[in-house]
């Protein structure tokens, strides 16, 4: 089963769409004011409590200030915690002492020595993507010539329309949209479900093919 993860989550009626289409994971954009859905702590409490407790929150920075980034998880703002910068292994290894949580490490991929060096950092999983957050996509054939040995997340130019063929290509262990799932900069409520929904159905037909 392929696991969901919609990113980018600013305003309260972001929270209700995922809470009304289930995916597995949302993410919050912190420290990071170049963006615009960069938010701070106290916002991401606030989302965070009005979450469904099904939906885990993860923590998404660049090269952030180790105590000030783990403070998100301390605080219980985050489940998780990912990496968009060059963070290096010390860098996660502190985080990870610090927190306790799993940390995920994102990779720009423009070869597949990106990915196998990524593999040395110590994350719990990878997210292989064209860029930082812009959305673009990658050589999907670089994940078949290097080789993972970790759940990774594919993001990069995913929309409601390429998501099915596309995980049924690559399998990766969760896909990741942000840009993909918004209309005009903001997220799209019926972006979200059909997102969810396409992912959810492929699962229901590859099981069907199992049994």
């Amino acid at each position: 089963m392929s696991v969901i993860k919609l990113c980018g989550m600013f305003r309260e009626q972001d929270i209700d769409y995922v809470n009304e289409a289930l995916p597995d994971y949302i993410g919050f954009i912190v420290m990071f004011p170049k963006s615009h859905r960069n938010i701070g702590l106290e916002t991401a409490l606030r989302l965070k409590s009005r979450l469904d407790p099904r939906i885990k929150s993860v923590a998404v920075s660049v090269n952030a200030p180790i105590r000030d980034f783990a403070e998100y998880a301390e605080s219980g703002a985050a489940d998780m915690l990912q990496c968009h910068g060059g963070e290096d292994g010390e860098y996660i290894a502190r985080l990870k002492e610090l927190t306790g949580v799993p940390v995920i490490k994102a990779v720009k991929v423009t070869s597949s020595l990106d990915i196998e060096s990524a593999q040395t950092l110590g994350a719990d999983y990878l997210l292989l993507d064209g860029g930082t957050g812009s959305g673009a996509t990658f050589d999907h054939s670089l994940i078949e010539s290097a080789e993972i040995r970790q759940p990774f997340f594919l993001a990069g130019g995913l929309t409601p329309e390429n998501l099915a063929e596309t995980v049924r290509n690559i399998r990766p262990y969760g896909v990741d949209l942000s840009s993909g799932i918004e209309t005009d900069r903001v997220k799209d409520r019926e972006k979200i479900l059909r997102t969810v929904r396409e992912v959810r159905r492929y699962d229901e037909g590859k099981e069907k093919e199992q049994t």
